[in-house]
């Protein structure tokens, strides 16, 4: 019986890890399939609508690249608990189409994990909470660390930022970001 006991035990641990790892996955699809929807209401209503009861954030974006075939909701705010379920628009930062800086941060293994198949000059399409599309051309990319972005909000054209943390197969949270930037294609 104690030969059993230890494998047993192992086995147990490693279900419960892929458990977790699956829960987390599952979280995101769920949420994005909520954001979507309050997203839609948001734009036809003209009103913030929370994607649930006790959402303490709204979306506010949603972020296509059209080549990948990739969609995601952004909400308002880059708080931990926004990001858990979505790309966030951090505070502080030009909303898009407007002169300034446009910044977005998610997470590498989930909202941003697009991230890594954009290339120079794919565009990126952002549709605001009020219905109005905005295109931009990504231009550049470079990895920084988290406290030395060197990204200047202060700016007359209008340009996007995304973010995520680098490198995009890490297993841990280090200290780089890999950081795509994108200029408005006028009209």
């Amino acid at each position: 019986m104690p030969r059993f006991v230890i494998p047993l035990t192992v086995a147990l641990v490693g279900l419960i890890l892929f458990g977790h790892g699956a829960l987390i996955h599952a979280k995101a699809i769920v949420a994005q399939v909520l954001l979507d929807r309050a997203f839609s209401q948001t734009i036809a209503s003209g009103q913030p609508v929370k994607p649930w009861s006790w959402a303490d954030t709204v979306p506010v974006a949603r972020i296509d690249v059209k080549r990948l075939g990739v969609s995601t909701i952004a909400l308002a705010g880059s708080s931990g608990q926004a990001l858990a379920f979505g790309a966030g628009h951090v505070e502080g930062s030009a909303e898009p189409g407007e002169p300034g800086i446009a910044l977005y941060s998610a997470h590498r293994d989930t909202h941003f994990r697009f991230l890594r198949d954009v290339r120079i000059g794919d565009e990126i399409d952002v549709i605001r909470g009020d219905g109005k599309r905005f295109r931009y051309r990504a231009d550049a990319s470079r990895v920084v660390r988290f406290d030395a972005s060197d990204i200047d909000p202060v700016t007359d054209r209008a340009e996007l930022v995304l973010s995520t943390c680098w490198p995009f197969d890490a297993l841990t949270q280090g200290p780089e970001r890999y950081v795509l930037h994108a200029t408005m294609i006028p009209e």
